[in-house]
């Protein structure tokens, strides 16, 4: 079983931010930073106190993982609604519509307080064991230097996906630094890759060390992986103050940014301390608490039992506390309606993604059943209560970690940079094993001989496998703007949704309506006619199934629905704004331009 007990040894001074009334510090300090960052067991205590600003309440636990990226041409909140907009400024975040006082982020403990606190820790972690930690012959030391930078870069990272241009803080805050302003991302990108340059010095592969067998702890694939993606943010555009751009930093040349993404790809790659296994098994031990390392899971956002989320938001929706879980949730993010019918027929990962039912509110002898959902409102299927090990019994938090990073994006990383840099020959490899997994040799065929007619169609290639493959992993978003795809991309999923509510176009060999009944063998599960192309009404209605109802119309899918999915111009608002709490508190250092 997995799941790491975090504790503070340090006692942390972070004027203008919030600690947690969860973290407990020892009442008077016996111990001084010689001490700690000299002694492995404290100074790994010191660096896995970082962790506990990931799963505070209102940090990644309740505030990034549910909102960040849940506004793609795949992902949106279920049941969005503009004639209840806003809504507690959830909706907000997710259309592309956020105000600096939303309500739901505009406090003194959000999750942009938690990071800086997260970056707190770390920079004092890593100062003291640069200066205490006898590096140059302590491997325990070293890995633990290389966890604090990488813990670090991702606290970062996901600053900057998220708020654009924020002030930069590498070492632990003085009076002289207690108030900065913004700094250009680019000084922030620069920063992270010589970070993680170093870090790939200082930790294991996964599995050489006893620390590096779980996927809670950073490993060599992680950090190379996290400087790839880095790499590519840096490398594509963005929105910066006087428009939608590259960067201009020589140093961060999208040549050479995709040069270290392939180099970094292919390292973990061709060391193979990871493997691709079957796409469901994944997401199957990710729900089992499986933390060994060396499978596709490269690292884990790790919460106890007792945090987290992830199944609350993420998961297939729960009405009850019924035989699989005691938390009735899940359901609140979901695929968009058209996704389901843009995977090919064949294609494993379709039916793991988008679930079209939710667990009944009825019990029979304690007993839920699987129940139709609408149109509008499809559950994630990668993560589910009732592939789990273990009952969740808290009323918000379910204890499942958040999956940072897999193998499967090392490869679609790679194949993109290898096809911008050599072209679609030389990167037909990596992206081949995606699709091996998902669909039939003879489909894969097809489908690579196309992709790899020119480097135009190979991208295009990757920009749809990607999605396919990373629908409700919060990536798609941050690939969107990179590519500069951000507005292009939601408006052809407004335009797929508006041809599925009339079934024209691409879906206009889909039956108007559902066939469908419990399976009176296991009594529970959902059997269903409909959902596949070709399927027809006229053999719908032969079936003799016990239900019948209308699935795809302009009434289950309106056009005021489908308009939720931005409702400012999402490439003139690719970021939040920095929340007006902490503008107020800034002495004057941040705005929001």
């Amino acid at each position: 079983m997995k799941k790491l007990i975090y504790i503070s040894l340090l006692t942390l001074s972070l004027t203008g931010l919030t600690t947690s009334c969860d973290l407990e510090s020892p009442s008077k300090s016996a111990l001084d930073a010689s001490v700690i960052f000299s002694t492995p067991s404290l100074a790994e205590a010191a660096v896995m106190s970082i962790h506990q600003s990931f799963s505070e309440t209102n940090s990644y636990r309740g505030r990034f993982l549910p909102f960040y990226g849940i506004n793609s041409d795949v992902e949106w909140i279920n049941g969005m609604d503009l004639s209840k907009m806003p809504d507690g400024g959830k909706y907000d975040l997710a259309s592309y519509n956020t105000k600096a006082n939303n309500s739901q982020m505009n406090t003194d403990n959000n999750a942009y307080a938690k990071f800086y606190e997260g970056i707190e820790r770390a920079n004092q972690a890593i100062a003291g064991l640069n200066t205490y930690g006898n590096i140059s012959s302590n491997a325990e030391l070293r890995q633990l230097l290389g966890e604090a930078l990488t813990l670090r870069a991702v606290i970062y990272l996901d600053l900057v996906k998220a708020w654009g241009d924020v002030p930069a803080r590498f070492e632990p805050i003085t009076s002289e630094t207690m108030y900065l302003g913004r700094s250009d991302r680019d000084v922030i990108y620069k920063q992270l890759l010589s970070d993680l340059q170093t870090a790939e010095d200082y930790v294991a592969w996964p599995n050489a060390t006893s620390v590096t067998r779980s996927t809670e702890r950073v490993n060599k694939a992680f950090v190379k992986g996290l400087r790839a993606r880095i790499a590519l943010y840096a490398g594509g555009y963005s929105q910066r103050a006087d428009g939608i751009r590259l960067s201009n930093d020589p140093e961060l040349d999208r040549t050479a940014m995709y040069t270290l993404a392939r180099k970094e790809c292919l390292d973990i790659i061709n060391q193979g301390c990871n493997k691709l296994g079957a796409f469901k098994d994944n997401f199957t031990r990710l729900c089992k608490d499986i933390v060994t390392a060396g499978e596709e899971s490269i690292w884990e956002i790790p919460f106890s039992d007792g945090r987290g989320r992830v199944l609350y938001t993420f998961g297939v929706q729960h009405n009850a506390a019924d035989q699989y879980t005691k938390q009735a949730q899940g359901g609140i993010n979901g695929p968009l309606p058209h996704l389901f019918y843009d995977y090919d027929i064949d294609d494993v990962r379709r039916d793991i993604t988008c679930v079209p039912y939710e667990w009944s509110k009825e019990l029979v002898d304690g007993k839920s059943k699987q129940e139709l959902r609408s149109l509008k409102k499809w559950c994630f299927g990668k993560l589910r209560y009732e592939w789990m090990d273990r009952m969740v019994t808290s009323t918000n938090d379910d204890g499942i970690n958040w999956q940072y990073m897999r193998l499967a994006d090392i490869y679609l990383m790679a194949a993109e940079a290898i096809n911008e840099l050599e072209g679609p020959s030389a990167a037909a490899a990596y992206l081949k094993p995606i699709l091996d997994r998902a669909l039939p040799a003879a489909k894969v065929t097809a489908y690579m001989n196309k992709a790899t007619a020119s480097k135009d169609a190979f991208f295009n290639a990757i920009v749809d496998q990607r999605a396919l493959e990373f629908a409700g992993e919060s990536l798609r978003k941050a690939d969107l703007i990179r590519w500069n795809l951000l507005k292009t991309k939601l408006d052809e999923a407004k335009t797929k949704m508006a041809q599925l509510a009339r079934r024209e176009g691409a879906y206009a060999d889909l039956p108007e309506k559902l066939y469908y009944q419990t399976d009176k063998k296991d009594g529970e599960t959902l059997m269903i006619y409909g959902l596949n192309h070709g399927d027809t009404d006229e053999i719908g209605k032969s079936m003799g199934y016990e239900s019948n109802t209308t699935w795809i119309s302009t009434e289950k899918l309106t056009d005021d629905q489908i308009n939720t999915l931005y409702i400012q111009n999402p490439d003139e608002n690719q970021y939040w704004p920095i929340w007006q709490t902490f503008i107020d508190k800034s002495n004057g250092t941040l705005t929001n331009d």
